[in-house]
């Protein structure tokens, strides 16, 4: 594949800025690279993307995961993918991703930040859209829910006969889905908090017992063949068992989408499961790694109030310490009032200690929830310091960044 003069001096450019960062220490220069490229050739996305099978993942939660997953499952095939795997998922850390891939790598999947999903899909034209859930996150950065609904709505409407693969659960994605030409996957279970009024006339949605919804307007649960029933993905006759290795019920969800998504591929549905199964750790989220005092410690990737609540359910009562670390940078949310929609009573009678940059902020939250704590604002010391069996540090992004790069020699 030939490649224009300006896009290869970009991407020489980017390579070598990505070069210097690590050579210095400063990081992996993912993001930076991909803005001197961006900055020299404007039209490098559609450049690098042109040729190629495009798949764009996209969530509040679980994108990084679900593109994990339907990574490996293509990679089960012998097939080479590109794909931006540390989680850079703006413009620049697309451009950074399709320019690390050889020229005749002909698939990438990239999870792309829900509120940029409108500025890459006329670039990187993708033949299929992964949209997982929609739900409230750093709203001192960006908008309410419906409003980035109605971005990914824009994007259907404009591209009618684009394949989307779309959780049915979710009122906002699948109002969102509707125009193109989607495969729904019911899962079962949502982020109720942020769908109570319809997005199709604004009314309140009635919730059935079984997590279906409906609204006077007609807007409904879309039908489907596919659908989650515990661990088992259920796919009209054929049922699919998600046996995982990464913690947690809400990975199976991201599972399942992928599995759907990797059909689209040609790879069959049980080979997409096994080959999920496999997948240990994302981007460093659930790595371990060894105590001083021979326990074991995993560390836990939380940003919004949704992801808190699935976390902090799977923890609920099982015999392990807590450390809740949260700071408030930019790229965290630099407004820790959140922290009052996330139920840490879910942690009562559990040892937990509050710790990171905004430990104090943690600490009261855990006091008005009747959830006994120590302060302790250094993780690891906080992990040394905390009860249990073994040991779960649950982090906001820019402390788990920094506590990837503390032990990221010994991570697994």
């Amino acid at each position: 594949m030939t490649r224009r003069f300006r896009t290869r001096v970009a991407v020489a450019a980017g390579r070598a800025t990505a070069w210097a960062s690590r050579a210095t220490r400063r990081g992996a220069g993912t993001h930076l690279s991909g803005r001197v490229m961006l900055g020299l050739d404007h039209e490098l996305l559609a450049e690098l993307g042109g040729g190629r099978r495009v798949a764009l993942v996209s969530a509040t939660n679980g994108k990084t995961t679900t593109t994990r997953f339907l990574r490996a499952a293509i990679e089960s095939t012998g097939q080479e993918v590109a794909s931006n795997h540390t989680g850079a998922n703006m413009n620049a850390g697309l451009a950074a991703a399709l320019a690390a891939a050889p020229d005749d790598v002909d698939t990438a999947i990239l999870e792309v930040d829900e509120r940029w999903l409108r500025r890459v899909v006329d670039p990187l034209d993708p033949e299929l859209l992964v949209l997982g859930n929609l739900s409230r996150d750093q709203l001192d950065r960006f908008g309410e829910v419906r409003s980035v609904a109605e971005q990914w709505r824009r994007v259907c409407e404009a591209r009618p006969d684009m394949h989307v693969i779309a959780n049915a659960s979710d009122p906002h994605v699948a109002w969102a889905a509707a125009p193109a030409r989607t495969t729904w996957v019911d899962l079962g279970r949502g982020w109720r908090a942020d769908a109570a009024t319809c997005p199709a006339c604004g009314e309140l949605l009635t919730w059935s017992d079984d997590d279906r919804y409906s609204c006077s307007c007609g807007f409904a649960t879309p039908e489907t063949p596919n659908r989650l029933d515990g661990d088992t993905l259920v796919l009209g006759e054929e049922k699919i068992p998600l046996s995982l290795s990464v913690p947690g019920h809400w990975n199976v969800l991201n599972a399942a989408l992928a599995v759907v998504a990797a059909r689209h591929f040609g790879v069959p549905a049980a080979a997409a499961a096994e080959a999920a199964s496999r997948v240990t750790t994302v981007a460093g989220r659930y790595a371990v790694h060894r105590l001083a005092d021979g326990r074991n410690a995993r560390v836990i990737l939380a940003k919004n109030p949704a992801g808190w609540s699935e976390v902090l359910g799977y923890l609920s009562g099982r015999d392990t310490g807590v450390v809740i670390a949260v700071n408030a940078h930019l790229a965290d949310g630099r407004d820790p009032s959140w922290l009052w929609d996330v139920p840490f009573e879910l942690l009562r009678g559990m040892p937990v200690v509050a710790s990171g940059e905004r430990a104090l902020d943690v600490a009261v939250r855990l006091e008005y929830g009747d959830v006994e704590c120590v302060v302790e604002p250094d993780p690891t010391r906080a992990a040394q310091r905390v009860a249990g069996a073994d040991v779960h540090i649950v982090a906001s992004y820019t402390q788990f960044m920094a506590l990837a790069r503390k032990y990221g020699d010994i991570l697994r």
